[in-house]
């Protein structure tokens, strides 16, 4: 079986799990279960063994405190996007593309990656991403404008796209 490095980070919006394989960052996610149970899908998937090595995800650790911090506004990581595919995988990538401290509706995503009307599915692929924060899907909001859900925790949602409107504010 492949190893899956995993280590953890506390943040203000709870415990980032972070994964990483040989061709980067596969998973990094909210949770406050034991690690190995957040990651579970990821290893199913990949066929892989979890194995605690905090060294691993160091480098993707800080920067994550910085972020926090408010000294950075994008994740400077290799991902690994072999766990996404087709449309979510395209949708994904333009949803990297939103700048700091701004957001865009779900049909505005679909658009860029190349299916308008695809909204819905924009909204499958936000909710399944197993990277959360380095691929900004809490920038991307109802056509409305409302935030909308983040999983089960819309305010989380409401508190990353807060952070970043402050800080693209004072001029991060």
């Amino acid at each position: 079986m492949t190893p899956l490095r995993f280590g953890t980070e506390p943040t203000p919006v709870g415990t980032a799990v972070i994964a990483v394989g040989d061709a980067g960052l596969l998973a990094l996610e909210f949770d406050e279960a034991p690690p190995e149970h957040t990651l579970e899908p990821v290893m199913q998937s990949r066929g892989a063994v979890a194995v605690h090595d905090p060294t691993a995800v160091e480098h993707i650790a800080a920067q994550l405190r910085e972020y926090f911090a408010g000294e950075r506004t994008a994740f400077d990581v290799d991902i690994d996007w072999s766990l996404t595919h087709g449309f979510p995988r395209a949708a994904l990538q333009a949803i990297c593309e939103i700048p700091y401290g701004e957001t865009a509706a779900y049909g505005e995503v679909a658009i860029s990656a190349g299916s308008p009307g695809a909204a819905r599915a924009v909204g499958t692929a936000c909710a399944r991403t197993p990277i959360s924060l380095v691929v900004p899907v809490h920038r991307v909001v109802r056509s409305d404008g409302s935030i909308g859900r983040y999983g089960r925790h819309p305010e989380v949602k409401r508190f990353l796209v807060d952070l970043e409107r402050a800080n693209a504010r004072a001029g991060v």
